[in-house]
């Protein structure tokens, strides 16, 4: 046997090895949306050797940011971001390389970059939210904003071996049978912008990832699967739901979170539904501020109504009640910048939590019992906001914290059990009283005695 077939072999076991170690650690994917990471340095570097996790491990904000600056440590400070529109881990299993076989495999110069890696980082399943935060988390921690570029601009980029970069290459993503396709070239551009790096002698980190997942499976419980005659009678599964909006401050750390089923907004009776837009990326945060005392949610959103940019502002206290000796987190007021114009919309009171809570409504609106009071700016808006939830003090983890819900103990259905259980209470008393008030006779006539006569005057 020749050395080329050796090393063909060697490197055929290697790819299989990679292959299999992906598809057991992938196997444990759970029922909620998560996207896969994979981190890698080129020749010459490795990054630190981290504590693995348990097999489906769901890597979440906190522990991500810990991998990464942890990372930066001793990985080079020029830094390849490859931002995949959506990624999941039955991509790689799917369309990887079939028992070794690089020619079949839609991510064959990834493979070979993390098999030539030292010790590359392979993250199975992270948290939704928090891949938004990886680029951000680069910016802060190399102190230089983010250079985007696509395939056709890289020739013209200039590199620079000691000082430091971030490249994001956005990388685009389709469904159906074009999928395979479309990874190919994706993984084409990875080659070309690596090979670019290594014939420059430039070191690199290189991080793949993607903003949202390409697929979202659910895990069928055991105790359904032991149950077939009943599962038939289940109603199907419902997709995962979304994450919420989260703005972070300058450390890092979450500090606003917003979610809703829809996010109704009227102006001169045209109703718009600014939820998809909220949720899927596409509005962005600027402007918001968060500190002990104030939080400022601003949505900036883009050809809303007559194409035109519209922001929606959520302005909260954190403030101190004496009465109740502790601290209150008050929605103020929902404000709304359209066409140089801005419309108010006051909290009436009704939108407020313990400062350590989040706050959820079913329905907050400005028109039926409203929980905002729109002034005479906001006299053509409506506002219309359906399951919604937000906190803007204390956020830890990075998710809502216990919920204290608008509705009241008392509801319209307790009331009438109340009344009705009233009414019955009084129609026994009364029924009560009535047999106490019955009195039986103290004299009888006796009938073997003689007859009472009455004497009658003639």
């Amino acid at each position: 046997m020749t050395e080329v077939d050796v090393e063909t072999r060697r490197s055929s076991f290697s790819t299989m090895a990679f292959a299999s170690v992906l598809l057991f650690i992938f196997s444990f994917y759970s029922c909620y949306a998560q996207v896969p990471l994979l981190m890698w340095t080129s020749d010459g570097y490795s990054l630190p050797h981290l504590t693995q996790h348990p097999a489906g491990h769901v890597v979440c904000d906190g522990h991500l940011v810990s991998y990464l600056k942890s990372a930066l440590n001793t990985a080079p400070h020029n830094v390849l971001l490859f931002l995949q529109d959506k990624l999941s881990i039955d991509d790689f299993t799917v369309y990887g390389g079939v028992f070794g076989n690089k020619q079949d495999s839609a991510f064959s110069n990834i493979e070979a970059a993390l098999q030539a890696s030292s010790n590359p980082l392979v993250l199975p399943s992270i948290v939704w939210s928090a891949s938004d935060s990886v680029l951000e988390l680069f910016q802060q921690e190399l102190g230089i904003p983010a250079v985007h570029i696509s395939p056709s601009t890289l020739e013209e980029f200039q590199l620079n071996a000691t000082q430091p970069s971030l490249l994001a290459v956005h990388l685009p993503y389709t469904t159906g049978t074009e999928t395979k396709e479309m990874l190919l070239k994706n993984d084409k551009i990875i080659g070309e912008v690596l090979g670019k790096f290594k014939s420059h002698g430039v070191p690199y980190t290189a991080v793949y990832t993607s903003l949202k997942p390409s697929i979202i499976t659910q895990e069928t419980p055991m105790m359904a699967e032991s149950a077939m005659g009943r599962s038939l009678l289940q109603a199907p599964p419902q997709a995962s739901v979304k994450p919420p909006v989260t703005f972070r401050n300058t450390e890092g750390h979450p500090c606003i979170l917003l979610w809703a089923e829809n996010l109704n907004v009227s102006f001169k009776e045209t109703w718009v539904d600014l939820g998809p837009a909220t949720f899927n990326g596409s509005a962005t945060l600027n402007g918001s501020t968060c500190n002990q005392t104030l939080s400022r949610l601003v949505l900036n959103y883009q050809n809303v109504f007559k194409l035109k940019p519209l922001r929606l502002i959520f302005s909260m206290r954190n403030s101190l009640f004496p009465v109740s000796a502790r601290n209150w987190s008050v929605m103020e007021q929902v404000v709304i910048e359209y066409d140089g114009k801005t419309s108010v919309f006051n909290g009436s009171g009704g939108i407020y939590s313990p400062a350590e809570y989040s706050f959820h409504c079913q329905s907050v609106s400005s028109i039926q019992s409203p929980l905002l009071v729109p002034t005479e700016s906001a006299a053509q808006w409506r506002l219309s906001f359906t399951d919604f939830q937000i906190q803007g003090f204390n956020v830890t983890g990075g998710n809502f914290s216990y919920a204290s819900d608008c509705a009241g103990f008392f509801t319209p259905g307790i009331w009438m059990g109340l009344l009705t259980t009233l009414l019955m209470v009084l129609i026994l008393t009364y029924g009560l009283h009535m047999i106490m008030q019955v009195r039986t006779m103290d004299r009888f006539d006796d009938p073997k005695g003689p007859a009472i006569s009455v004497p009658l005057n003639e």
